[in-house]
């Protein structure tokens, strides 16, 4: 990356975490920004006055440690988080001795904290089992275990993708406000983005069993990834044919049945109060989730009526969305990428309840397609050099021969 482009990302990274240090109004936001700051401050100051050829690991490994890994480290020795980290924690210790992360409908009912809900799926719970089993303090926060993954799965995702130099570019990316804050802080959406990438990876090797793998342990974890799976079908389709799409139907199916299936057995009346009926604002009580969005705004202020409205709104986008799938599928990886991005885009500005930092996942699944493009489009023999030009209607060589 030239020198000036990494300059303008660690000033970026610099204003953000100055903003967030001055205007946020959370304690724990504001400990990231001050820290942050001093970390991409420094990374930007080594990027424009040091001339050496390491200079750019240095001002990764500054941006790294100051945006990511100092204030996770004192946000999680402290005990400071957002509550979905506790919600978490508390569905790992739920899920060993009670056999179900999610509290019983019936208790809830009367409930007027909104933590008490649990509104991620089975596998969200395995990030609390650590601090369940052995409660070290910072080392079993399950910040630190979605940071893990995190740069496991995405510096994965970014090398079957093809993007050059994936350990820098995994580095860069968890360094960056996109990911660092929103990990130092509560992070639960963090690893669901990296199995998002890794999936679309697998299509871009057309590799749909993987894909499916990847992609049902997203969709295990949280209903975001469910927008995903059809956009992959959609793509394979399409491109692959039916065999393709049968493969990858059975690979995701099997994993939601064995991480899900259990507990919609087992416990259908909690799964649905707390993963269902929650995040839609159906519950008792409302969702922390209110970021000053257009679905949120309508919906509080015409409480019953602007609620409808806003359901109303996400099924006529959700059809759109549905039909372009339909009528207009996706052809390639990027075509699909960025129809999903766009989706959720869209679903979070309408949804009732919604927080900004929901749209880590369009921004992430644009940033690692950035850096497979970076990557490939120095490659004069790689055919996937042309993905700057994937989205002209013109026809353009979608990807590596199939293996």
């Amino acid at each position: 990356m030239r020198r000036r482009w990494l300059a303008g990302i660690f000033a970026v990274s610099l204003i953000w975490a100055i903003l967030v240090g001055i205007f946020s109004t959370d304690h724990v936001h504001q400990i990231w920004g001050a820290i942050a700051a001093v970390g991409y401050g420094l990374a930007l100051v080594v990027v424009l006055a040091l001339r050496h050829s390491r200079t750019a690991d240095v001002a990764l490994g500054l941006a790294f440690l100051g945006g990511l890994i100092v204030p996770l480290g004192y946000l999680a020795a402290r005990g400071l988080m957002q509550p979905e980290v506790w919600v978490v924690a508390d569905s790992g210790a739920s899920l060993i001795h009670h056999g179900t992360p999610y509290t019983d409908a019936a208790l809830l009912a009367g409930t007027r904290n909104p933590n008490a809900y649990n509104p991620y799926l089975p596998v969200m719970a395995l990030f609390g089992l650590p601090r369940a089993f052995f409660n070290l303090g910072l080392v079993t926060d399950p910040r630190v275990w979605f940071g893990v993954v995190f740069i496991v799965v995405f510096w994965i995702a970014l090398r079957h993708a093809g993007a050059r130099d994936p350990g820098r570019w995994t580095v860069l990316v968890a360094a960056t406000p996109v990911i660092a804050f929103e990990l130092a802080v509560g992070g639960t959406d963090v690893p669901m983005v990296a199995f998002l990438c890794l999936g679309f990876a697998f299509l871009w090797e057309r590799k749909p069993v993987l894909a499916g793998l990847a992609l049902g342990i997203g969709a295990s974890m949280k209903a975001t990834a469910w927008p995903a799976l059809l956009v992959a079908v959609a793509l394979l389709a399409v491109r692959d044919g039916k065999r393709a799409v049968g493969k990858f139907a059975l690979a995701a199916v099997a994993v939601v049945a064995v991480c899900v299936g259990p507990f919609v057995v087992n416990h259908p009346k909690a799964l649905v109060a707390n993963t269902i009926k929650f995040p839609l604002g159906l519950a008792s009580v409302q969702s922390a989730a209110q970021s000053p969005l257009p679905g949120h705004i309508i919906s509080s202020t015409w409480p019953h009526t602007g609620h409808t409205v806003v359901v109303i709104l996400l099924v006529l986008a959700g059809l759109a969305v549905a039909a372009s799938l339909v009528f207009k599928p996706p052809r390639s990886v990027p075509r699909a990428v960025v129809l999903l991005a766009g989706a959720m885009t869209l679903m979070f500005v309408l949804a009732p309840s919604t927080r900004f930092g929901y749209f880590i996942y369009p921004a992430g699944l644009a940033i690692w397609l950035l850096a497979v493009w970076v990557g490939r489009k120095t490659d004069e023999d790689d055919e996937l050099g042309e993905i700057a030009v994937d989205f002209l209607p013109a026809r353009v060589p979608e990807g590596p021969p199939a293996t």
